[in-house]
């Protein structure tokens, strides 16, 4: 049974009440048994056909096997007053507010309403937004909800008539017939008479979807069948819906409003419903796209459709896949080629003579292009340009295509590219760009080459890497590529000095982990002075247990209590994570540091007793602060000034053990990396090897 089930028998005679009302002022006569009997079982049959038709999912495209019903995974819409698009910013605003953001191109001050809320409001309502936002499953809803009648969330007594634009393929067609054959379709006696008596009293909710899918030579003659409608019958309530790059304007009557993107609370809220028979499942999934490894993913669960995508892609493996390149490719080919044919949109004639993989290298070109240049948007000129460019550049290109249209064609009919503000475009998502620039990295060994000497260390590029690892192939080459430019970072005496010491300190340690795990635990211990900082931009330390996933519990919970202290604004606050006996306790045990003196550090605490009797006294200590700094020191066994760093020695090891984190980071993301390469690698990792020149008057 389904969730509509039990409300169908109460909707029919409802539906059939209303219908039955309109009849008699139509006729102006007593309406006799059998017609009712009939007019109910129409209206019943019209209410199921809704519920088949347009009351369930089935995204072809995103590999779902079996429908599912709109209303177990629907997620409340919320829309956008159209001003609140900053459509008339300028390309350096819209990249401050983006950066403001963090990764969404939807920015604060926007203000966001219930969906059907605003439908309630407005009786004529032109929803906008790209491809796969939830336009249509949108105006399903709110049909669904008017069929409900008093169960449901739509406010107004009304019969919702569903229609796809796109049947519109000829100048010949009425709207008035498209609504007429909704009603003979399912018995309504004399349809055409109680099609023009509902519209006359204003009973229709006419639900227009798709205006963008019309086919171009008959778009004019849509928009004023539907315009004349809107017109003539005023009384009705209007709900239509267009890609808001081909929406040209011409419907003077309704409220535009924007689709506004997931956020997170809508997008956990997806995830429960999607795994509503497996809570567990849901939480599961939930917790990890919200991890901040996977902003990325969680970028593209901004859109509904891809969102759908990573939910079918999470049930197959309870995961997502460590080589997202793989992920993020299927995404855009969803966006590029199976959507629109999904849709049965008509293709426009461009993409007849480009084929999709020479706009894939296209768009990997202007991605770059603009990337590179740390510009996420771009003017239309420009982009244009590039268009042109390629078209006359690539012998296998057509070169007769006008730019402007094809960089229409692929925003109206993909949405890959978004106009922002006024002739100001950026990709659709980021994440689809970083994509698109990995996949023009990849493709040449000079441009790898070029992206570890120019951007190891810059943050924005980080999943740039990540996505070349898994596109190149093997990932040997890159890696090692990585490697050595890392070790440049750590040509300082100091550090060279520091980096022997942790080598030592672990090598003759007895506990029983791997090599480099240690030694990355070990940087840590000895960082707590004065450079948390740099566990701070450089990730969090679960670089120990991405190197060795057979850590033991011991040293991963030792792990997280440490990641607590590297958060701690307070020098002598965070000292209560090294004090704290159980952790202690666990880094004795571990056994990671051969010199570590628990019991010289304990007595030295001991001491502190002298000073004050409580802790908010001790931290009040002028000393204090030294006091611990020097008593760990000596606990440690190692001299106080290899971890008294200044700044110009911080830098370049804040940038080393990033570089070492996303190799690691890397090496997972890759879909083959050989064995011997990678415990090469390894085995060097967080060491000085003998090659290394040291510029001794850093010393």
């Amino acid at each position: 049974m389904t969730g509509f089930e039990p409300l169908l028998l109460e909707a029919a005679k409802s539906l059939a009440g209303l219908v039955l009302k309109t009849a008699w002022e139509m006729g102006n006569k007593p309406i006799d048994e059998p017609i009712r009997q009939l007019i109910f079982k129409a209206s019943h049959q019209y209410i199921e056909n809704y519920e088949k038709r347009h009351g369930n999912l089935k995204i072809v495209c995103v590999r779902m096997d079996a429908p599912v019903r709109l209303d177990e995974v629907y997620t409340a819409v919320q829309l956008l007053e159209r001003g609140d698009v900053r459509y008339f910013e300028s390309a350096e605003t819209l990249q401050d507010l983006f950066r403001q953001s963090g990764r969404g191109f939807e920015f604060k001050g926007a203000t966001r309403q219930d969906g059907i809320a605003v439908a309630n409001q407005h009786q004529y309502l032109m929803v906008l937004g790209g491809p796969g936002v939830g336009k249509s499953t949108f105006l399903r809803k709110v049909g669904l909800e008017a069929l409900k009648r008093k169960h449901g969330a739509v406010q107004h007594e009304c019969v919702p008539v569903f229609l796809k634009l796109q049947d519109f393929n000829s100048n010949e067609i009425a709207i008035v017939d498209l609504i007429v054959k909704e009603f003979a379709t399912c018995g309504f006696p004399e349809p055409r008479k109680f099609t023009d008596a509902a519209l006359e009293k204003g009973n229709l909710l006419i639900l227009l979807d798709g205006l963008d899918e019309v086919p171009t030579e008959h778009v004019d003659h849509a928009i004023a069948e539907i315009s004349n409608l809107v017109d003539r019958h005023s009384k009705n309530r209007f709900i239509a819906s267009c890609r808001i790059a081909a929406y040209k304007g011409g419907f003077q009557r309704f409220k535009d409003v924007a689709m506004a993107a997931f956020d997170d609370a809508q997008i956990e809220e997806f995830i429960r419903h999607w795994f509503r028979a497996e809570p567990e499942i849901a939480t599961q999934c939930w917790e990890l796209i919200k991890q901040s490894e996977y902003a990325a993913t969680k970028e593209l669960a901004q859109t509904p459709l891809l969102l759908t995508l990573l939910c079918v892609v999470y049930d197959e493996s309870q995961d997502f896949p460590k080589n997202r390149a793989a992920l993020y490719g299927e995404a855009l080919d969803v966006l590029l080629k199976k959507w629109a044919a999904e849709k049965r949109l008509k293709r426009d004639p461009i993409y007849r003579e480009l084929s999709p993989e020479l706009e894939q290298i296209l768009l990997s070109e202007i991605a770059y292009t603009s990337f590179a240049a740390d510009q996420l948007f771009f003017s239309k000129r420009d982009v244009t340009n590039q268009i042109k460019a390629f078209l006359v550049d690539n012998l296998n290109a057509p070169k007769h295509l006008d730019g402007e249209a094809v960089l229409e064609a692929i925003e109206v009919q993909q949405g890959i590219f978004v106009e922002r503000a006024r002739d100001v475009y950026s990709f659709s998502h980021l994440t689809l760009q970083e994509y698109l620039v990995a996949k023009h990295i990849s493709e040449d060994y000079r441009r790898v080459e070029k992206l570890v000497a120019d951007h190891l260390t810059e943050k924005r590029w980080r999943e740039v890497f990540l996505l070349v690892a898994g596109l190149v192939g093997c990932a040997d080459d890159l890696l090692e590529q990585m490697e050595s430019q890392a070790n440049t970072f750590i040509k300082i005496g100091k550090l060279n000095a520091l980096l022997k010491w942790v080598d030592q300190a672990t090598a003759i340690s007895e506990g029983n982990f791997n090599p480099a795990a240690k030694r990355v635990l070990a940087i840590f211990l000895l960082q707590n002075y004065d450079c948390r900082h740099l566990y701070v931009t450089s990730g969090r330390t679960s670089l120990v247990r991405a190197l060795d996933s057979t850590l033991g519990t011991a040293i991963n919970s030792a792990v997280y209590r440490a990641a607590g202290y590297a958060r701690d604004t307070s020098r002598s606050a965070s000292f209560r994570v090294i004090l704290n006996s159980e952790f202690a306790s666990e880094l004795k045990e571990m056994q990671i540091i051969k010199f570590l003196d628990f019991n010289l550090f304990i007595n030295r605490l001991n001491a502190l007793e002298t000073y004050a009797e409580s802790i908010e006294e001790l931290e009040a200590h002028q000393n204090l602060t030294e006091y611990l700094y020097q008593a760990w020191s000596d606990a440690l066994g190692i001299q106080r000034e290899l971890v008294d760093l200044s700044k110009k020695e911080s830098q370049p090891l804040a940038e080393y053990l990033y570089a070492n984190e996303l190799m690691v980071r890397c090496k997972e993301a890759a879909v083959r990396v050989s064995r011997e390469t990678w415990e090469a690698i390894e085995a060097r990792m967080l060491t000085v090897q003998t090659s290394e020149v040291l510029e001794t008057s850093e010393v």
